[in-house]
């Protein structure tokens, strides 16, 4: 592919890496900090500026906790004057009724709150703070008042894999207009949680239920962090006699499991580019370098934008193109973002073909 057919079509910003809470998977280890080094308000407008030399994407503004940023509202206010898309990604908990008021105000489109839990138990053990849960509803309330979107965003380890229809269904009940599941990538604090990963096989099973709920949720569904749903969604289809298509899938027909470099990428509170939060490598500093140079010239960039350099079964794979693996997981398994996804199960037509071949 040219390189002109790579646009950034999403950007996570940590605008702070202080966080009022501590939760246990926690890709940045986020406490209160402080946090020495971070961007100035004057050097995240700059760089919100070079962003529009490249593509107008949406930009998830996250942190930390981005509420603790003082500046926030200009920063919104000034990403929407250039025609970016910001929406904001907060735990909920220090959010008040002026407060979401301004930000529908500056043009914050959609708000995420995290829920790992559909009970304070499940919710306040995953996230280390006790009233978490009761600070994240009352968070939802706020945004209903003042009509604000909402989505609810949940963590899937073996810990709490058996909430997550509970927690789909309180998403229902609460009138969020989506929700959005990630699969544990273990960096951070969440690597205290690697032995509580899940299984391939859960893995599995679980992404075939979140695809069987699509047509009876109501809700949009969005699996982050599970490259492989892209590939199950397209074998049940097929299975169903239905084709991908946008009318037929909607986004989920025209994205890719693996958006790192390819059509995401994540910028740190030091202005650090990273193909995403989860995979520590630096592609670039924007206090040396513009946004369109690092997304065009990044050599780690570049490389995960080349398939054929994949390596083991992704490589081979008849679905890289729609699946991609996860590169951080695969980083964190073996210290090559190129090696196979090591939590999936399937097995490549054109490796099974391979194998036949040499045996």
């Amino acid at each position: 592919m040219e390189r002109n057919n790579f646009v950034p079509k999403l950007i996570a910003w940590e605008l702070t890496r202080t966080c009022n809470l501590d939760c246990i998977h926690c890709r940045a280890a986020a406490s209160m900090g402080p946090y020495e080094g971070e961007l100035t308000t004057e050097e995240i407008f700059r760089i919100l500026e070079e962003i529009t030399e490249v593509s107008r994407p949406v930009i998830i503004l996250t942190g930390g906790e981005p509420l603790l940023r003082k500046d926030l509202l200009d920063i919104a206010k000034k990403a929407v004057s250039l025609g970016l898309k910001p929406v904001l990604a907060t735990n909920g908990t220090l959010l008040t009724v002026e407060l979401a008021r301004e930000l529908k105000k500056v043009g914050i489109s959609r708000v995420s709150i995290s829920l790992d839990g559909a009970t304070s138990l499940a919710h306040d053990n995953f996230r280390k703070m006790p009233g978490a849960f009761e600070g994240a509803l009352r968070g939802i309330r706020i945004l209903k008042e003042v009509g604000l979107p909402f989505q609810i965003n949940t963590t899937i380890t073996a810990v709490n894999a058996d909430e997550l229809p509970k927690v789909h269904e309180l998403a229902k009940e609460l009138g969020a207009v989506a929700h959005h599941i990630f699969l544990l990538v273990p960096v951070g604090r969440g690597k205290e949680l690697s032995e509580e990963s899940l299984s391939p096989e859960r893995y599995e099973a679980l992404l075939h239920w979140f695809y069987e709920q699509r047509e009876k949720s109501g809700l949009h569904l969005k699996a982050t962090c599970a490259p492989h749903y892209y590939r199950i969604m397209r074998e049940r289809a097929r299975a169903e006699g239905k084709e991908v298509t946008y009318e037929t899938f909607g986004l989920d027909a025209v994205t890719r499991g693996c958006l790192a470099g390819v059509g995401f990428c994540f910028i740190s509170h030091k202005g650090i580019v990273q193909t995403c939060g989860y995979l520590e490598v630096p592609c670039g500093d924007l206090r040396k370098n513009t946004f369109k140079e690092v997304w065009e010239n990044s050599e780690v960039f570049n490389k995960l934008r080349n398939f054929k350099l994949y390596k083991g079964k992704c490589g081979k794979c008849e679905y890289i193109r729609v699946c991609g693996g996860c590169r951080a997981r695969a980083y964190e398994a073996t210290g090559d973002y190129l090696e196979e996804e090591p939590l999936c199960t399937y097995q490549p037509i054109k490796a099974e073909v391979l194998s036949q071949r040499h045996s």
